[in-house]
Parts: C-alpha cells; sequence; structure tokens
C-alpha cells in the first residue's frame, strides 16, 4: 500500500496543470462569451419586451432597437454554442485517451456504495451514439417534407418542419439551409441571413447556403454582392441543387441589370442542369421577351406550361403566354 502510494505520487508529480497557452485556443471559453445562465436571462428579458410591443402602440426606435437586441442574443447564442461544442469534442479526446490508459476496459472508478456492472458489460464513457442515429433519420424525414413543401410553393409550410428537423438534429447544416431559404422566400431576408450565416459560420465552403445569400442580395438590389456570392458557389460545384440554383439566381442578376444575352445564357445553362427545373422556362421567357424575341418567349413558356401543368411554375408559364397572347406584358420584376 505504501509502495502503491509512492508510485502514484510520482506519476502525479511529473504532471504540469497545463497553462492557458498549452490548451487549444479554441477551447478556451472567452470572458466576452455569455454563460448558459446569462443567455437565458436576456432571452427572458426579450420575448418580455417583444409580448410588450404587441399589446402597445410602439415607436420605430423602439421596434429597430429591439431587433438588434434579437440579433445580438443570435450572435451570442451562436458562438457560446460554438465554444462549448469545441470543449464537449475535446472532452471526448480526454475520453479516448482513458481507454488507452485503462488497456481499453473503458472502466472509470465506481462511486461509493453503487452496484458493480457485470464483468460481462463494461461500463462505457461514451454514451451510445444509437439515439444520434435515430434523431438523424427523423430529422431526414422532415427535412424531405420540408424540401417537397418548397418545391410546391409552400415555404411556410416547409419552415414548420424544417424547423422540426432541426429539433431532432441540431446544427445539421443542410437542414439550416433549407429553413433559411423557406424565410427567404416568404421575404424574411434578415432571419434568413441570420440563419445562413450561422451555416457558414461551421461550413464557409457551404454551396447551396452561399448561393441562398447570393439570392437575397439580388432581392435587395445588391448586384456585385449577389454576383460574388453566386460566383462562388458555381465555383465550388460541390452541390448540384447549389450550382443549378446558382445558375438561375446569375440568371435573375443579369435580367435585373438589363443585361439579356448574358441572363439567356445562364437560364439555358441551368435547364441543361436542370431541365425540370420549370422556373427557369418561366425566367427564360421574361428575358427573351424584353429582349424584343417574343416568338422565343412564347416558346419558352410553352415548354414549361406543356413540362409539368399541375407544377406552381408549369402553372405561371401558362398563364404568361396567355397573358400576352391577349395583347398583355410580362412584370419586369416578379
Amino acid at each position: 500500500m505504501i509502495r502503491d502510494a509512492a508510485t502514484h505520487r510520482t506519476r502525479t508529480s511529473a504532471l504540469v496543470k497545463p497553462t492557458e497557452t498549452q490548451v487549444p485556443a479554441a477551447l478556451i471559453l472567452e470572458p466576452r462569451v455569455p454563460d448558459g445562465r446569462a443567455l437565458h436571462a436576456r432571452y427572458s428579458d426579450t420575448a418580455f419586451e417583444l409580448a410588450s410591443l404587441r399589446t402597445v402602440s410602439s415607436s420605430e426606435e423602439e421596434r429597430q432597437a429591439l431587433k438588434q437586441s434579437i440579433i445580438s442574443l443570435f450572435r451570442d447564442v451562436d458562438a457560446a454554442a460554438t465554444h462549448y461544442l469545441a470543449l464537449k469534442e475535446s472532452v471526448k479526446t480526454l475520453v479516448a485517451e482513458w481507454k488507452l490508459l485503462d488497456g481499453g476496459a473503458g472502466q472509470l472508478a465506481a462511486r461509493p456504495g453503487a452496484a458493480s456492472p457485470p464483468a460481462s458489460a463494461p461500463v462505457d464513457i461514451v454514451r451510445p451514439t444509437i439515439s444520434a442515429r435515430v434523431d438523424h433519420l427523423g430529422a431526414s424525414t422532415f427535412v424531405e417534407k420540408g424540401w417537397s413543401k418548397l418545391s410546391l410553393g409552400d415555404p411556410a409550410g416547409a419552415e414548420v418542419a424544417l424547423r422540426r428537423a432541426l429539433e431532432l438534429a441540431p446544427e445539421d447544416n443542410d437542414a439550416e439551409t433549407l429553413l433559411g431559404w423557406a424565410q427567404m422566400m416568404q421575404g424574411h431576408f434578415d432571419g434568413a441571413l441570420l440563419t445562413l450565416r450561422s451555416v457558414l459560420v461551421r461550413d464557409p465552403d457551404h454551396a447551396l447556403a452561399q448561393a441562398s445569400i447570393g439570392y437575397i442580395s439580388l432581392r435587395q438590389q445588391l448586384f456585385g454582392d449577389a454576383i460574388e456570392q453566386l460566383s462562388r458557389a458555381i465555383r465550388l460545384d460541390k452541390d448540384r441543387k447549389a450550382t443549378l440554383y446558382a445558375h438561375l439566381y446569375m440568371g435573375m442578376v443579369y435580367h435585373e441589370r438589363e443585361m439579356f444575352d448574358d441572363a439567356v445564357l445562364f437560364f439555358q445553362r441551368t435547364l441543361e442542369l436542370g431541365p425540370n427545373l420549370l422556373q427557369a422556362w418561366y425566367e427564360l421567357g421574361r428575358t427573351l421577351w424584353f429582349a424584343e424575341r417574343h416568338e422565343e418567349a412564347i416558346r419558352a413558356w410553352r415548354e414549361g406550361a406543356e413540362a409539368n401543368k399541375f407544377n406552381p411554375w408549369g402553372k405561371r408559364c401558362s398563364e404568361m403566354m396567355l397573358h400576352v397572347l391577349q395583347g398583355g406584358t410580362p412584370p419586369r420584376r416578379d
């Protein structure tokens, strides 16, 4: 016993507690990152303020101040979550190192009075990953449902499904990107930008998030920013859906700038990549019309209408074709 105690003292005396400079920077919680209790308190205060503004009249200045408070809270929560996630991953490495030290047994000393597990069932420090897989499988069902609703022109329904997916699999990049897409299709650009940028914090090369931010820049008439984001998504070429929509949105940028020949090229390339993306037929027809190529425009809308008359964009192609044949003019901006 005395020899064991001496051995223990010898081992522990050789260990030096790591200083802050020896700990990876990603694992140091910066002082500016609020703790969970502080964030919950801010959330409660902000929720109360929001509820108050709903029941009484408020000035534009008050609404803008609340908006900035919500944005600030979101950023701080996201920063804290990132830091704690890094710390969690670091603890997992300690688990792995303990198992190596313990000869692979993976057992920790039992608490006094606790029942010892049978020898045939060693205690695993890491919780089984089966539940996480089930969560991801369940989340994927809601992701598919969200995408289906987006395709059918129901972004509000898509948002509900995608939020449910994120409850099951928090920080799933694909689910969160589609949530941002659903928000932007409802015109909720500020919320969409927050959602999409949180994805890019985790994955700066997420092509669909890049393309979606490009679309928002287009709608905000920030054409230079839109071209930069969409060009990056096209260059990445790591996601078929992102590449497809980046070409579509790039065509819409050039249409807005009245560079119709360039817009036509992008819409034609979009249809080469995805012949079933009927929105491209609709946008191509509008661009051809304003390029004074009216017969080609009508043919484009006819193609889109005949491709799928039940699709929302197929219906819009049919309606626009009938509109111009009756003497109408397409809207320059849809």
